[in-house]
């Protein structure tokens, strides 16, 4: 759509001036074409600003995700995007375009999810306009074996974008929840598909539900002890189209060295992790065992020294870890 590729040329601009004639040769459309344009947009609520032999830019925009908010010319992952108003879940609504052939880097993002969840069939409250919600797929060239690590990277990164828009910088609840003052600010669910015949990997979902506006009423009694939305943090809210920008930023880079750079990777993640050093307790199909956080290894799994004596390597995909001194 035109009024998108308006918006995202003017967003590259970052405020600086740009002539309707220069955007036209661009575009490969007439200069009436992008004065409609501009028009459709300013009557969408963007501010936009123009003046004789300089050109136009922008200057405010509404608080709405589209393909012209979150475009940057040259990255991979967003490289297409479909906004929603509202979806059942970004992980699924992937899942079925990838049904046909889609590209790599293909994002959903909604501003709603009425079936959102989580790691071991959880869910997780996505209620309108509160918060983000963003699903990529990826199609890593690496032995299956290197592909569960995702998972982690993708914490990692959706800690630099908050710290980019935001100034503060989460930790990581291991394996993946992202946490701020000491309660979980997003959630991150990776999800692989094969091929049947082959169990070749097809394809990597992984989807990031960041938590921006919500109250405690909003969060209900149940979640509001362990949540925290960026509102209540910062005493302000990004807009969702700016965090949706900043994950993909990350997301992006992320992809770009995966899994080659996976040691840098992996001292970041035990650098931003926060449950390494803390007492546990450790919850799986057998029951609940208390025991110590002791460090992350190579392949991002978590080594615990249990409090009846022995130590022991877990995986992500077999267990669930909560504080035993509050969530983290």
């Amino acid at each position: 759509m035109l009024r998108d590729e308006v918006l995202a040329l003017l967003r590259t601009r970052e405020g600086e001036p740009l002539s309707g004639e220069a955007m036209s040769r661009a575009l490969g459309v007439s200069r009436a074409a992008v004065w409609k344009a501009m028009e459709a947009l300013r009557q969408e609520g963007y501010a936009i600003s123009s003046a004789p032999r300089r050109g136009y830019w922008l200057e405010g925009s509404p608080d709405v995700l589209s393909p012209g908010e979150l475009a940057r010319p040259g990255r991979l992952v967003g490289r297409e995007l479909v906004c929603l108003d509202t979806v059942d879940s970004t992980n699924n609504e992937i899942k079925r375009r990838a049904v046909d052939r889609v590209p790599d880097g293909l994002a959903v993002v909604a501003g709603a999810q009425t079936g959102g969840r989580g790691r071991r069939g959880r869910s997780f409250v996505s209620p309108p306009g509160k918060g983000l919600y963003l699903s990529v797929l990826l199609r890593p060239d690496c032995p299956l074996s290197e592909v569960p690590a995702l998972t982690a990277w993708s914490a990692v990164a959706v800690c630099d974008g908050v710290e980019t828009l935001c100034g503060v910088r989460p930790g990581i609840k291991w394996p993946n929840d992202v946490i701020l003052e000491g309660r979980k600010l997003c959630g991150i669910l990776t999800e692989l598909e094969l091929e049947a015949e082959t169990a070749a990997l097809r394809y990597v979902v992984v989807g990031i539900g960041v938590n921006l506006s919500q109250s405690e009423a909003d969060f209900g009694p149940e979640v509001a002890p362990v949540a925290i939305s960026l509102a209540q943090a910062l005493g302000r809210v990004p807009r969702r189209a700016e965090m949706a920008r900043a994950l993909l930023d990350s997301l992006d880079r992320l992809y770009a060295g995966f899994p080659r750079e996976r040691e840098v990777w992996l001292e970041r993640y035990r650098a931003d992790c926060l449950t390494v050093g803390q007492p546990i307790r450790v919850l799986s199909g057998t029951g609940a065992r208390a025991g110590t956080a002791l460090g992350v290894e190579e392949d991002f799994s978590l080594r615990v020294a249990w409090q009846e004596g022995g130590e022991e390597v877990l995986s992500s995909g077999e267990v669930s870890v909560r504080g035993l001194l509050g969530y983290v």
